[in-house]
């Protein structure tokens, strides 16, 4: 849709990812509908708790809103008109978009799309048959690496990310990603999530207003669930698993500790957060977002401080 929109629609799609999960079992808010505005969490583990429970929901707005200082919410609601159409659309793009999303919504789109994919699967797997498991292994040491190079994460971090890689590594390798039933599952989701969004042209997504837009993206972030549930990553009940609790709150800087249940294994970590204009963020996340504030850019990440998804 928009550069700067894009940006925060995949920091929460991250966030999405990297969350191992939450306290809450509230239902996901059904799309076009309102949530109700949640009360200002006053502790550490209330604001981290927030943040996921709105992930939990769906709720793209209600996690930028705990997730980012509220002047930055704000610029971004009042630029948001202007910064969606700063860039020109094409003829080209709106036929494109068009084309997509009428090959999603009709009726017959799953039979469709399958009919296309079916003679490319077998295809695929005997290609990728002693591929896929090397692809893999050069991934997770690649992952691996980056994160002991990394000059943002502690010790404890680093192990903890060091052992979801592994885990997601085993996980890949035990996945069936061409399975005929599984595709045409995805494939579903992913059709439900076009429909769901009703959006027929490119001159209608960039009408939105940005509460229209979160609602939309909160559509996006469920069809996500959906497809990655089809392939054994249930992120609503990774959510679900979560608990937070405070270690330590001293003037502004805290420390709480997150568990949780990656992949049928207990994990723990800490994460420092910081106290600005009265609300508790992660301090990674306020870190950046002062940087990118002094880069004159808007914040690309917002979620760093979160443990990583998992298997539910």
């Amino acid at each position: 849709m928009n550069t700067k929109f894009a940006r925060y629609a995949f920091a929460a799609a991250l966030a999405a990812l990297a969350v191992g999960c939450s306290q809450s079992n509230s239902p996901a808010t059904p799309a076009g509908v309102a949530a109700a505005p949640a009360a200002t969490p006053t502790t550490p583990d209330g604001a981290l708790t927030a943040s996921i429970q709105a992930l939990r929901s769906n709720n793209v707005a209600a996690f930028l809103d705990n997730a980012l200082p509220a002047g930055e919410v704000a610029k971004m609601k009042a630029e948001w008109t202007k910064d969606v159409n700063k860039d020109p659309v094409t003829e080209e793009d709106r036929k494109q978009f068009a084309e997509t999303m009428t090959k999603l919504t009709a009726p017959d789109a799953e039979a469709k799309m399958y009919a296309e994919i079916e003679p490319k699967l077998k295809e695929f797997d005997a290609q990728s048959a002693q591929q896929m498991p090397m692809m893999i292994a050069m991934g997770q040491g690649f992952a691996q690496s980056s994160i002991q190079q990394s000059k943002d994460l502690n010790d404890s971090q680093k192990q903890q990310a060091t052992a979801m890689i592994d885990a997601t590594a085993k996980w890949a390798q035990a996945t069936k990603f061409t399975d005929p039933a599984l595709v045409k599952s995805a494939i579903g989701a992913i059709c439900k999530t076009a429909r769901d969004l009703n959006l027929k042209t490119i001159d209608e997504a960039r009408a939105l207003s940005y509460d229209q837009a979160m609602q939309k993206a909160g559509i996006v972030v469920g069809g996500v669930k959906q497809v990655f549930a089809v392939y054994g990553l249930n992120m609503d009940k990774a959510l679900d698993s979560v608990k937070v609790e405070t270690i330590s709150a001293t003037g502004d800087a805290a420390k709480v500790k997150v568990t949780y249940t990656a992949f049928d294994q207990p994990f723990a970590t800490e994460s420092d957060l910081v106290k600005v204009d009265g609300r508790w963020y992660g301090k990674q996340a306020i870190e950046q977002w002062k940087k990118h504030q002094a880069d004159g850019a808007a914040p690309a990440a917002i979620a760093t401080d979160k443990p990583a998804e998992n298997k539910g």
